[in-house]
């Protein structure tokens, strides 16, 4: 199978799209050490995990700040991009009731903006090869 040339901007918009992610996981990443709590009553309530210590949404924090530096970085593709993918996967679908009935009691129609933000991460993941820019052993 012969190789395409990919277009000349897309390295430009693939790392405007992993910043553009950043801008989203960094804060969510920095909330589980400022406000522990916060994130104790998002597992509790959108994942049906009750009772989580905040020992362990440090630990939770730990290994997401470490899977976002990759992603930050571009280091490691396959592994940092796959997981943050996962990641946002997981956090998109938890607040399935908000999408059944978007206009009832307690909805917030912002969880829609995880859609798009879910298909920037796939797409970042399926040309992670092409995201060159501002990534370990790169040309540019």
């Amino acid at each position: 199978m012969p190789e395409t040339v990919a277009p000349r901007h897309l390295p430009l918009s693939l790392l405007l799209l992993r910043l553009g992610v950043l801008a989203v996981m960094i804060p969510w990443t920095v909330d589980k050490f400022v406000r522990p709590e916060h994130a104790v009553g998002v597992l509790g309530y959108f994942y049906g995990l009750e009772g989580v210590g905040t020992s362990i949404i440090m630990g939770l924090g730990i290994a997401q700040a470490i899977v976002i530096a990759s992603f930050a970085l571009g280091f490691a593709k396959r592994w940092s991009y796959g997981a943050v993918m996962v990641l946002h996967a997981l956090s998109t679908l938890s607040p399935y009731r908000t999408y059944l009935d978007p206009f009832g009691e307690g909805s917030n129609l912002l969880f829609f903006a995880a859609w798009p933000m879910l298909a920037a991460c796939v797409a970042l993941y399926l040309l992670r090869e092409h995201d060159t820019l501002a990534s370990p052993g790169s040309k540019h």
